[in-house]
């Protein structure tokens, strides 16, 4: 009789209630990718009724990235502390605050602060989803259910924008927020029902009456149960929490994939944060810039979902280097401009195919790189200081604009983040299939 219920999962196929807590994963990531772009849907309105330059938008635009990095770095700990489910619930909690709370902002500074509130909970969120989704698929699976899962950050870009331009079209720019908080608390009683903390985390934390969740767990996914856990074998652990991750064995994972992140979420971030309000400078409605940026998320759906289905036959480290390199020259063809509002759909959501498909590669990455004890936190902190260069990528686009840079100008300088990231990803290496799970005897 197998005793572990890590290889139970693992060597087991997925039934319908694991599909299912994979497929809440994936529609919690698609919340986070409507309430970090609704600031852009947002933002042409904001511009336009409080009269903001460039460059502060630029700064408010990157609020809740900064909210997202500190809540991925230390909340994505606490995760691996007390549980991915606890604070995938109390992320929510925070969002859905601080969503309702920007729709009553009167000033640049309040909306500023409780963007960042917002980003705090979407932080903890990120950090948490991904080491679920990767703890609650079979080895076959699992590059897949991740990626997939990474996957709904541009779905829900893409139903949100359709809705913000519904919406936009018929009030002011506030109503995008409201429609986010509702949409947010809509999700608390989903995760409460259908996402039980995972077996993997429960097995190698042991925390009161473990092994009967554990045991429900099983029974809700139609595998055998276990009579008892497994022993756990090795010495105690002398590095924990974010201390482990610059241990010589984590050190330079750590390290370059965070830069590797830092570099390539500057280039994505300058396209999502900045398209529409781009579009509206060459003349076009509020409404028709947030369709480009529909087309563009899109884009960038197919291209997770195209590279989580490649996973299954080739390795994910080698298709991320080169959806990189070739959303470099994407990102720069952006730039030099279209004739018409078709062309520049189609151009950036070509250019987003690529780019957002490395962002899901990177998440697959991350699961497979970083041991459970330290999953979430690891994760977190690759996304966390990485979120260091989405803040930045808007920031640094606001101010090249307005210091008279042209657009192909700032486009190509914006674009050289991917392809640096294509160069440091390449020098990483996985960690060995043996140690990503607590030995057991």
């Amino acid at each position: 009789m197998n005793d572990d219920p890590r290889s139970i999962l693992a060597n087991s196929r997925m039934g319908a209630f694991q599909i299912a807590a994979v497929g809440v994963c994936v529609l919690l990531n698609a919340l986070d990718g409507f309430d970090v772009l609704s600031i852009s849907f947002a933002s042409p309105g904001i511009a336009a009724e409080w009269g903001v330059s460039r460059g502060a938008l630029g700064i408010v635009l990157s609020m809740e990235l900064i909210g997202m990095a500190i809540g991925s770095i230390f909340i994505g700990s606490v995760a691996d502390a007390i549980g991915r489910r606890p604070v995938i619930l109390g992320s929510l909690v925070c969002m859905v605050i601080g969503m309702f709370l920007a729709s009553t902002a009167s000033g640049i500074e309040i909306l500023s602060a409780y963007r960042f509130f917002t980003g705090l909970g979407i932080g903890g969120m990120l950090a948490s989803i991904n080491a679920m989704a990767a703890e609650y698929s079979n080895a076959r699976h699992k590059n897949l259910a991740v990626t997939i899962m990474a996957a709904g950050y541009p779905v829900g870009a893409i139903i949100g924008g359709a809705v913000s331009s519904a919406l936009l079209a018929h009030y002011d720019w506030r109503s995008v927020f409201l429609f986010g908080a509702a949409a947010t608390a809509v999700f608390f009683p989903l995760v409460w029902f259908l996402l039980p903390e995972a077996i993997e985390y429960l097995t190698h934390k042991r925390p009161a009456g473990a092994l009967e969740k554990i045991n429900k767990t099983l029974k809700r996914m139609g595998h055998p149960t276990v009579e008892a856990l497994p022993e756990v074998s090795g010495e105690k652990e002398k590095h924990v929490g974010v201390a482990k991750l610059f241990s010589p064995a984590l050190a330079r994972t750590t390290v370059l994939l965070t830069v590797t992140y830092f570099m390539h979420i500057l280039t994505f971030y300058f396209m999502l944060k900045w398209i529409p309000k781009i579009i509206v400078d060459m003349g076009f409605a509020a409404s028709e810039a947030g369709g480009v940026l529909v087309w563009a998320n899109v884009g960038g759906a197919s291209g997770a979902f195209l590279l989580g289905i490649l996973t299954q036959r080739f390795g994910v480290r080698g298709l991320t280097i080169c959806s990189m390199a070739i959303g470099f020259f994407l990102v720069v063809l952006f730039g030099m401009g279209q004739a018409d509002l078709k062309q520049l759909s189609i151009v950036a959501s070509v250019a987003v195919f690529f780019v957002n498909a490395a962002i899901v590669g990177l998440y697959a990455i991350f699961a497979q790189s970083f041991p459970t004890d330290v999953r979430a936190g690891g994760t977190g902190f690759v996304i966390g200081v990485g979120r260091g260069g989405a803040a930045l990528g808007p920031v640094i686009a606001g101010f090249l604009f307005q210091g008279g840079a042209s657009l192909p100008v700032v486009a190509t300088i914006m674009a050289c983040g991917t392809l640096i990231a294509a160069g440091t990803l390449a020098l990483t290496k996985p960690l060995p299939v043996s140690a990503r799970a607590p030995s057991v005897t």
